[in-house]
């Protein structure tokens, strides 16, 4: 983000200007391997282009008056780019249909979609839906979130960047500063996966005031 801005620096640099100013220094991620069938499978589909295979999950969180919020978190795991944050008090399988709808149209529709078992997700009216839509579903064994692995990411990242800094008073403010944070995550946000660049630099966003 300083190179953008035109300083010259190196991440040394920048790690010892964090060390000095007493901020948290990321810490380098192990190796993992992937997840093999004893045949020697592999488990986990990966991305192999846009639009080929998304992931979604939920977050939780609650406002100041301590009512819950629940965000749907949804990924497109090749480019890295935060398709959908969308919050709410509940958020019901119907109301996973209209969301995807609406990302259908505007993108069309993927050719996967990973999630975990959890009810809003496997609901028949979703499975159906998707299924009409010759959308094919990956469930991730259960208690296993490392197999979806790119959207736990992303969920750390929301919550150390926004999520533990800022407090909630009503829902359309959650709702505000979440379309905030995500146009500035897939436009301004370097990304090492991706040469630190961030995942849509030439997308045409609506700059919130």
């Amino acid at each position: 983000m300083l190179r953008a801005e035109g300083f010259r620096v190196n991440h040394k640099r920048v790690e010892r200007i964090w060390r000095r100013e007493g901020l948290k220094v990321p810490k380098k991620q192990p190796k993992r391997g992937r997840l093999w069938f004893n045949d020697g499978s592999c488990v986990r589909l990966q991305a192999e282009h846009p639009n080929h295979l998304w992931s979604y999950d939920f977050v939780f969180e609650r406002t100041h008056d301590n009512k819950p919020l629940r965000i749907l978190t949804i990924v497109d795991e090749f480019t890295r780019e935060c398709l959908a944050l969308k919050a709410g008090r509940k958020i019901k399988s119907e109301d996973v249909i209209h969301i995807l709808t609406d990302l259908f149209i505007q993108r069309g529709a993927p050719a996967y979609l990973r999630s975990d078992n959890g009810p809003e997700f496997t609901a028949t009216a979703v499975r159906e839906w998707l299924e009409r839509l010759r959308v094919q579903t990956l469930f991730i064994e259960p208690g296993c979130p490392w197999e979806n692995g790119y959207v736990e990411s992303f969920n750390g990242k929301l919550r150390d960047e926004l999520l533990n800094r800022e407090i909630f008073y009503t829902l359309t403010e959650a709702e505000v500063l979440l379309e905030r944070w995500r146009i500035n995550y897939n436009t301004k946000r370097p990304h090492s996966s991706l040469g630190y660049r961030p995942p849509a630099p030439e997308a045409i966003q609506p700059q919130l005031a």
